[in-house]
């Protein structure tokens, strides 16, 4: 594993010796439509076993390179594996290990969800005629839309049109799961039981790709990370290293907030107030260093830790030149 700065974070780049199985990898990958460029030399390494989050700003390749990686459409140049088969030309051998839901699910709006359903699963290679209607009814149940399963599918909600998406997904069990946007149209309650199930499926060995503008959510479900930036990889890896890689800061809780600030603006260190103390940057001094400014300064103390670094802010050092608003929408790219 090599480490890489990248706009001034000290990240690892596994794309270079990964160290773990891989459930899927790009090398190269590039993709021009219409003399557009989408995607450009990405290399993308999807750990067995994970939870890894792609984010990025509009425009930033993430529903492309799924797309890619899925077979759904042929790279410009660069090469694709998914679990262990060359994409698009391996696709028959490796997407019935794969569950997806990629750019919103597509169903014929006067048939019921269940009717829907019973289509997708008559469809699966590897389920049985005589298991189809226990995988449909197993698969509404764990997404909750079993109570509305009779209802024509056109008077689902968006929410509801997700959640059923989802459920053809977990018709069959997986080794994959690509979800391209899962939360989006759930309400609080719809977005906890995504993560629930996420959490199953990550229990059971599956590795899942999510699609993702909600860096909160990212946090709380993925185990790794992959940020992308016009069209590239601009850092990958475990999420807990990232988060660890951004710039060394110390927070001290004090009752002496204002005081504390003052104190290290005098020597010169940078420091704010923040909702869980005051955060110290560490660029230029250590923390031994700043606790004995602050007990000088008659600053009371209740303790003092090693400050991580927010997804949130990670995502905005890496991508300082695009707005921080993501959607999930991101048409040609």
């Amino acid at each position: 594993m090599t480490s890489t700065a990248i706009r001034g974070v000290d990240v690892s780049s596994e794309a270079s010796t990964p160290s773990v199985p891989l459930a899927a990898r790009t090398r190269g990958l590039r993709k021009v439509y219409r003399g557009t460029v989408a995607v450009d030399q990405v290399d993308l390494d999807v750990p067995e076993g994970a939870v890894l989050g792609m984010l990025g700003p509009n425009g930033s390749g993430k529903t492309t390179t799924i797309r890619m990686l899925l077979g759904l459409v042929r790279p410009t140049a660069g090469e694709v594996e998914l679990l262990g088969h060359r994409m698009p030309d391996g696709a028959g051998h490796a997407l019935p290990d794969v569950g997806a839901l990629v750019e919103g699910p597509g169903f014929h709006p006067f048939l019921s969800g269940r009717d829907n359903l019973f289509r997708m699963a008559a469809a699966e290679p590897r389920l049985a005629s005589a298991g189809i209607s226990g995988a449909v009814e197993a698969a509404l149940e764990r997404v909750g839309l079993s109570g509305a399963a009779h209802r024509r599918y056109k008077g689902y909600s968006l929410g509801m049109k997700q959640r059923l998406g989802l459920a053809s997904a977990l018709l069959v069990p997986r080794r994959m799961v690509v979800l391209d946007e899962p939360t989006n149209g759930l309400d609080p309650a719809g977005t906890r039981e995504i993560r629930k199930i996420i959490g199953e499926l990550h229990a059971d060995g599956v590795t899942v790709l999510v699609s993702s503008h909600l860096l909160a959510e990212v946090e709380a479900t993925c185990t790794h990370v992959a940020v992308l930036h016009e069209g590239s990889v601009v850092a990958q890896g475990e999420l807990a290293e990232l988060l660890e890689s951004g710039s060394p800061a110390l927070l001290v809780s004090t009752p002496d907030g204002s005081e504390a600030v003052e104190a290290l603006r005098e020597q010169r260190i940078t420091s704010k107030l923040t909702p869980e103390g005051v955060r110290v940057d560490l660029a230029a001094t250590s923390p031994p260093d700043v606790l004995a400014i602050l007990v000088r300064a008659d600053v009371r103390l209740y303790e003092a830790t090693r400050a991580r670094t927010g997804l949130e802010d990670l995502f905005a050092r890496l991508t300082e030149h695009e707005p921080s608003t993501m959607d999930g929408s991101e048409g040609a790219s």
